[in-house]
């Protein structure tokens, strides 16, 4: 029986910034573009945050440590 540890690499990115970010420009996605996942920030500036809902989904993965920059790394607060 094998034990896999998961060693998830920090983001350089604070999670507080992209929180705030995301809750007073989210339908901008400054959130996106603070963590370098710059297609999805254009798609939430045409869309209002995909209406609202990706905004709300983006707020609880911050909230919850699930969020990732683009080279895949967890936000820390």
């Amino acid at each position: 029986m094998a034990i896999e540890i998961e060693l998830m690499e920090k983001s350089p990115k604070s999670a507080l910034i992209a929180l705030l970010l995301a809750l007073f420009a989210g339908p901008l996605g400054l959130h996106r573009f603070y963590v370098g996942k710059i297609i999805t920030g254009i798609l939430y500036i045409f869309t209002g945050g995909i209406l609202g809902i990706g905004i709300i989904v983006d707020l609880v993965l911050i909230v919850m440590g699930k969020f990732r920059d683009f080279d895949d790394r967890v936000l820390e607060f």
